[in-house]
């Protein structure tokens, strides 16, 4: 009854359908949206943040 099954065999963590390329995919600023200029001007900031905070330590 309350026996841990050990038949688990060697099932992987993600299956292999969900895994991906690890390839980035190429950023073009012609064809970016204005959700992309947002999101790009965010990542910007938070670069400056980090590396300004670096310079202090």
């Amino acid at each position: 009854m309350g026996r841990a099954s050990n038949n688990k065999g060697s099932l992987p963590q993600v299956p292999k359908n969900l895994k991906t390329d690890g390839i980035d995919v190429e950023y073009s600023a012609e064809i970016a949206d204005q959700a992309d200029l947002e999101a790009q001007a965010r990542a910007n900031a938070a670069n400056q943040r980090v590396s300004t905070n670096r310079r202090k330590k």
